[in-house]
């Protein structure tokens, strides 16, 4: 499966137009190597994907051609969600 089309039905990024634009920018990675929209995807792939100030490593779990809103979480697992700089705990 595509990976832009990975990102949209697991529901990470919620149009196929922006994921296949993040990663046409370099920003996703797949084991380690950097990954454009049409790169497959694989059970067991690790990918990591930086949104501006957060960096997300997911692992694929399994792949699905479509997938109901309660299920599209199965098809990953979140290995770390990392900010670079944490708002939430400064003091001001």
């Amino acid at each position: 499966m595509r990976l832009d089309k990975f990102l949209k039905i697991s529901r990470i990024i919620k149009r196929r137009t922006v994921a296949k634009s993040i990663s046409d920018q370099g920003r996703i990675e797949i084991n380690g190597r950097v990954a454009k929209s049409s790169t497959n995807v694989s059970p067991r792939d690790q990918l990591v994907i930086k949104f501006g100030n957060k960096t997300l490593t997911i692992e694929v779990v399994q792949l699905a051609d479509t997938t109901k809103k309660a299920d599209a979480d199965k098809m990953y697992k979140v290995l770390s969600e990392d900010y670079e700089h944490d708002y939430k705990n400064e003091q001001f």
